[in-house]
């Protein structure tokens, strides 16, 4: 069995532009995919996504050098 890309209190994009939250891991024995409950920020909602429609955030406040890039793709 796989495991989930997502854990809660990760942050995440959801509908391309939105940041959320992982509150719940979904395992959903009918299609093999994990579903995720997420509190969006923006709505101040929580709903729920499959983990091939939602992306983990990610903040760069600087340019990587050549060594953190390496360490960065492991």
């Amino acid at each position: 069995m796989s495991k989930p890309k997502f854990l809660f209190g990760d942050i995440v994009v959801i509908n391309e532009s939105q940041v959320g939250v992982i509150l719940k891991t979904w395992n959903r024995q009918i299609n093999r995919r994990f579903e995720y409950d997420i509190y969006n920020r923006m709505t101040s909602n929580i709903e729920s996504y499959f983990e091939d429609d939602i992306e983990r955030y990610r903040v760069r406040h600087k340019f990587l050098n050549e060594e953190e890039l390496c360490y960065q793709n492991m």
